[in-house]
């Protein structure tokens, strides 16, 4: 029987998986199996969300092993370290606990096609001091790790003010993608839901955000009029928007400019730029200057038995432009794989993939909601906001559960996140 094998389970190899699973692993037709280095999934979207404590990621969650029990494919705890291409087998490192004691050795899984799904990691551009100064929103842990520091400054700001007075907190943001964007909002939101249960002594208006972005504008990749209307309400807000400010180093102290100024803060954060893991660019196959792996049209690479998608694969379009390191584009991979690797199972000739762009949303926590519809979705590109766009917003997350789960499950999720927002308080707060 032949072994399909996706290494990582992001939202497109947990998509892959899923459906691969229901079509040829519950009959019998294929091996299914999913490899990721943590035992839970958690859409990588919302990690600003968890950071803030506006989610609480024990209860959005989902469980790989008994995902693949439900749907066919089986799952193994690992991270991989190495490709053996000769032998047909990825290389998986040994794990340890917390204590440093091995749970599992060095493993080896063998493949007949083999799918690199492993996601992208924040590039810090070898920027001095970011790597030790900074915090990176790549996965839960360091969400999760983000969001007990900020709420341990707030227990500090409210502490100490009895007896120095009331000090402003300062959080400084690299990157002004959609990432920083929406993490500056929803800091705003945590300090006032804060104050509601009883921290009054740092109100919002101590909170002092600065969102640094290299370029002319915040959310580069949208169109310029979005960008704008983001900028205003960011600024609303408080937070301090500074565009064409490159970064040379980070300390303790906050962050050092390129124009020798200086930015203040106490909690840093990185979220400027995506590359693919370093160890990508030694597996043997061609890869460009962010370790992604070059891919055909098919998402196949230069070995006939590899396929990579989402973050970390590089897919050229008709105009030369690389498919963008979003959701979007790996929901519509993972699709286009289950077409292709069913048609090379079946020794029919795969389909090429076609990116089409939906167009881009960006969550200003409760706030608002500002983006673009495009392609198929309307004739050009029209920008939306407020009730509609975030209307719009919560259905992409929607259509990831629904990939994953069916129509049913998906609305019953979403009746427990109603009743959640009644019966649970508005953030975490632990």
């Amino acid at each position: 029987m032949q072994r399909i094998v996706i290494v990582g389970g992001g939202a497109g190899g947990l998509e892959l998986a899923t459906q691969l699973g229901r079509a040829l692993g519950r009959r019998g037709k294929a091996q299914i199996e999913l490899i990721d280095a943590n035992a839970t999934h958690l859409w990588k979207p919302l990690l600003h969300e968890v950071a803030t404590g506006a989610l609480d990621s024990g209860i959005d969650e989902l469980n790989y092993r008994a995902h693949g029990k439900k749907h066919g494919f089986e799952f193994q705890l690992g991270r991989m370290s190495g490709l053996d291409r000769q032998q047909r087998q990825v290389i998986l490192a040994p794990m340890n606990d917390d204590n440093g004691e091995e749970i599992l050795a060095e493993r080896r899984v063998s493949y007949d096609t083999l799918v690199l799904a492993i996601g992208s990691v924040t590039n810090d551009f070898g920027t001095t001091g970011a790597k030790q100064h900074c915090v990176f929103l790549d996965s839960r842990a360091q969400a999760e790790k983000f969001h007990q520091t900020l709420l341990n400054e707030f227990l500090r700001a409210n502490a100490r003010a009895e007896a120095d007075g009331i000090r402003d907190l300062e959080i400084a943001i690299v990157g002004a993608g959609a990432t920083g964007v929406e993490l500056s909002a929803e800091l705003y939101n945590t300090a006032e839901v804060l104050v509601s249960y009883g921290m009054k002594k740092l109100q919002p208006e101590n909170l002092k955000v600065t969102l640094i972005e290299a370029g002319e504008r915040i959310l580069p990749a949208l169109p310029p009029r979005i960008s704008a209307a983001a900028t205003r309400e960011l600024e609303n807000l408080g937070v301090t928007v500074r565009t064409n400010t490159l970064i040379t180093a980070a300390n303790a102290e906050g962050f050092e400019t390129k124009d020798q100024g200086t930015i203040p803060a106490r909690l840093k954060v990185w979220a400027a730029g995506v590359k693919a893991p370093e160890f990508m660019s030694q597996l043997g196959l061609e890869t460009n200057r962010a370790n992604q792996i070059m891919v055909n049209r098919s998402l196949q690479t230069e070995d006939d038995n590899i396929f990579a998608m989402g973050d970390c694969a590089c897919v050229l379009q008709d105009d030369g432009k690389a498919v963008p390191p979003r959701a979007q584009a790996a929901h519509q991979q993972a699709s286009h794989l289950v077409k292709a690797l069913k048609a090379r199972h079946q020794g029919r000739t795969m389909p090429e993939f076609v990116y089409k762009d939906k167009g881009s949303l960006v969550s200003l926590s409760r706030y608002s909601t500002v983006g673009s519809l495009m392609g198929n979705l309307t004739s050009g590109s029209m920008m939306i906001e407020g009730r509609l766009a975030r209307l719009v917003y919560v259905s992409l997350y929607r259509l990831h559960q629904i990939a994953l789960h069916g129509y049913w499950h998906t609305l019953l999720l979403s009746l427990v996140g109603h009743i959640n927002k009644v019966i649970r308080p508005r953030l975490k707060l632990h």
